[in-house]
């Protein structure tokens, strides 16, 4: 569509050349294994090669005589935490589980799970300390399948684990660790009143986030202990606070600076490398530098949740849902903490529906603790409601897009979770997929159209910014958010906006923990509207200053003196007959009016609008093969205001890619020892050039009035419709529902020849 923002804006809305793009195509940008020191150790993280095993003992006696091991540590190095949940039920973080999966105390809980970790001066000493580490084992029996997990004689990741959130507690240890529950109306009544009902279960498999870059970090503790980290993280201000808490420090004395990202989507907010580098740091006295290979990221960091689910959904003949039902089992991994909430909240969430109930399980199993993967949560439950919305469609008679026109969240729709919804767009996607001409195209044989949405809730929270402005008029925005997603870009042109300067005026960097205020992670989509609220905070406070020191040089009250286009000017033709004093001028007169001019901004931002998404796609399915080709992908995304459409276009493109690899491909595949057969692309079959069509993005630009350029967050509910998306279009190819993600080959063979039979 086109580019909206830039009828209203000189800059916003606006594609110039990424500020990154050099450095990046050159091979000049410093990627987090990049960084050295001088005498840095090689550090190596030892792994449990068993899914559970309790440790019964670990002598290091031989590896650390070996020449060249300067440190080892294992569990009992590290302070042990107090059991408690912290903070916020859908974020809550309880560190007696953190500290044991950075590494494993009394039991390691999964394949790659740390047990033991070597610095030495070499990879090679390192490596050959390993294999002296003598690691007594106790195997144990272990469970990967969620259903199997909570299976009254399952194999008990922890004794005395009893299931939160049911009153009265159960007497019964489990690996159910809690349950949650979300109503509003009257579920039966509902559905006693429906004239169509559809029922359906669903499975789908872990799937990694897939980025290029494994994790990377180094770290280094003086003797005065100070400590300085240099990593690969979505988040440098939780590893400060990580690093600090797990081993003990003060949050002062850690000081992280983030490297360039190579790709994230969740997966490296937690910490996994940073405190055992720290910790080997401090017993060695060197620096310490760590990285994991391809096998281990895949074998030792969080994908996203498996999934086992129930959607019942019940409609009148007219197409009005009147009654939807949802239990959705989630795999966390060897610890709790899934996004089984989030899918809670969003699996109803772009329907008005008056009697709805959803129901989540968080439940461990050895595998890797889960991670957030955009959107973390929505997407899996997006997967089975809106496939069930293309079932009831059907049974209906009415086009898909119709019925979920009938029944679309508007302003004032009561959620599941309580409270009113604020904003709209949702109802503007479907009007794009709607109106787009390919949608009504007809289909060949063996050819399908499918159609699905997608909610997410965006975020804000807490940013900083800082602006310097030097004293040839160029600006410096530094702020605190990890450039994941385009956010440098970004920044600079709302700021440039704001200024009223040309966007070649400002530079816009990330700063380290010490050089800006504490600044929450780059997720949840929440960096372009809370950070870009502390930038343009922080640029109207320079302005402010700048109309002062302009009011200075003229010799009149600031009140007399406006900022417009990048210039002071004076606000009548009472305050004097002045030209208007551009930045520049004033900047290089700020020596002798007060000094440097510099700024800040913290914001801990609210009124955050959310996503939604609708999405249409064309697939063919071989009979013979069970192969699915994608012809045709159509993402139409309420984006707010597009700062810089390639940008946005770039992150609906990404995600609705890996939403096909989630649909068609993608999953972690266990032996029966519980060890991962796929720990790398080779055999983790991600999508590639090939397996695509042309993805084509719709921005639909509804802007947030909370915002000052109208932003809504654009990085996440694009990968939530993509499944459900392709499944109902393979259904609608071959008359065939599959219910289990990935909808890979042999499962659509297997259905056609279900069909035949």
């Amino acid at each position: 569509m086109n580019d909206v923002s830039t009828t209203r804006y000189k800059w916003v809305g606006t594609r110039p050349i990424r500020p990154d793009g050099v450095p990046k195509v050159t091979g000049r940008a410093m990627y987090g294994a990049d960084l050295t020191m001088p005498g840095a150790l090689y550090g190596k993280v030892i792994r449990s090669p068993h899914a559970h095993a309790r440790i019964r003992s670990i002598d290091t006696a031989k590896a650390a005589a070996l020449p060249g091991v300067k440190a080892i540590i294992t569990g009992a190095d590290f302070p042990d935490h107090k059991f408690e949940y912290i903070g916020p039920e859908r974020v809550a973080v309880n560190f007696w589980h953190v500290t044991r999966n950075v590494m494993a105390r009394e039991k390691a809980l999964y394949e790659g799970h740390p047990v033991a970790a070597i610095a030495a001066t070499s990879k090679e000493v390192a490596e050959e300390a390993a294999e002296l580490l003598a690691i007594d084992y106790e195997v144990l029996p272990h469970v990967i399948d969620v259903d199997e997990a909570m299976k009254e004689d399952a194999p008990l990741l922890f004794e005395d684990m009893i299931t939160r959130g049911i009153d009265p507690a159960p007497k019964k240890p489990s690996n159910i660790s809690k349950r949650l529950e979300f109503a509003i109306g009257d579920v039966d009544k509902g559905f006693a009143e429906a004239d169509v009902i559809v029922e359906k279960e669903f499975k789908t498999a872990a799937v990694h986030q897939g980025y290029i870059e494994p994790h990377a970090c180094i770290a280094r503790v003086d003797p005065g202990g100070q400590s300085e980290v240099w990593t690969t993280t979505q988040g440098h201000f939780v590893v400060r606070a990580m690093v600090a808490k797990l081993l003990g420090m003060s949050i002062g004395d850690v000081r992280v600076t983030p490297s360039e990202i190579g790709g994230g989507f969740g997966g490296k907010i937690p910490v996994y490398l940073e405190p055992i580098a720290a910790l080997l740091s401090k017993k060695s006295g060197r620096p310490c530098k760590l990285t994991m290979g391809r096998d281990e990221v895949f074998k030792a960091t969080g994908p996203t949740s498996g999934s086992s689910m129930w959607v019942k959904i019940g409609a009148t003949k007219d197409g009005r849902i009147i009654a939807a039902d949802g239990i959705f089992k989630f795999q966390a991994g060897a610890f709790p903490g899934s996004p089984v909430m989030n899918a809670c909240l969003c699996a109803f969430a772009p329907y008005d529906i008056e009697n709805a109930r959803s129901v989540g399980y968080d439940v461990v199993s050895n595998r890797p603790k889960s991670a957030a993967y955009r959107a973390p949560g929505s997407p899996i439950s997006a997967f089975a409601v809106e496939s069930v919305m293309g079932i009831l469609a059907k049974k209906l008679g009415m086009d898909p897009v119709a019925l979920r026109l009938k029944n679309a969240a508007k302003i004032g729709t009561t959620m599941i979770y309580g409270p009113k919804l604020a904003h709209g767009g949702y109802i503007e996607t479907l009007e794009a997929v709607k109106n787009h001409p390919e949608y009504q195209k007809p289909l060949g044989p063996n050819q399908g159209r499918g159609v699905a949405s997608g909610y997410w809730f965006n975020g804000g929270g807490e940013s900083s910014a800082n602006i310097q402005i030097n004293a040839d008029g160029t600006i410096l925005v530094a702020t605190g958010s990890v450039d994941v997603g385009g956010s440098r870009a970004s920044m600079a042109l709302m700021a440039a906006e704001t200024f009223g300067v040309d966007y070649d005026q400002v530079r816009a960097t990330v700063a380290d923990t010490g050089s800006v205020g504490y600044t929450h992670v780059t997720g949840g989509s929440r960096v372009t509207f809370a950070t870009g609220t502390a930038v343009v905070n922080a640029a109207k406070k320079a302005i402010d200053e700048l109309r002062a020191r302009a009011a200075m040089i003229w010799d009149v009250p600031v009140d007399g003196v406006v900022w417009e286009q990048g210039c002071a000017r004076p606000a009548s033709s009472n305050v004097g007959d002045f030209k208007p004093m551009p930045l520049k001028d004033i900047a290089a007169k700020a020596g002798v009016t007060g000094g440097p001019i510099s700024t800040a901004a913290s914001v801990n931002a609210g009124g955050q609008a959310p996503g939604f998404s609708t999405q249409f796609c064309d697939v063919e399915v071989d009979p013979e093969t069970g192969k699915v080709k994608i012809l045709r992908f159509v993402a139409a995304q309420d984006v707010g205001t597009a700062i810089h459409p390639s940008y946005v276009e770039g992150q609906i493109q990404g995600g609705v890619t890996q939403g096909i690899g989630w649909a068609l491909n993608e999953e972690y595949i266990y032996d029966k020892q519980g060890r991962l057969d796929n720990a790398g692309f080779l055999d983790y079959r991600c999508p590639v050039a090939s397996d695509l069509p042309m993805i084509e993005p719709l921005l639909v630009e509804v802007p947030n009035p909370a915002h000052p350029y109208g932003v809504k967050g654009v990085g996440e509910v694009n990968i939530c419709p993509p499944m459900a998306a392709i499944a109902n279009a393979i259904d609608n190819a071959i008359g065939r529902r599959l219910t289990e993600l990935p909808m890979s080959p042999p499962k659509i063979l297997a259905a056609l020849d279900e069909a035949a039979d």
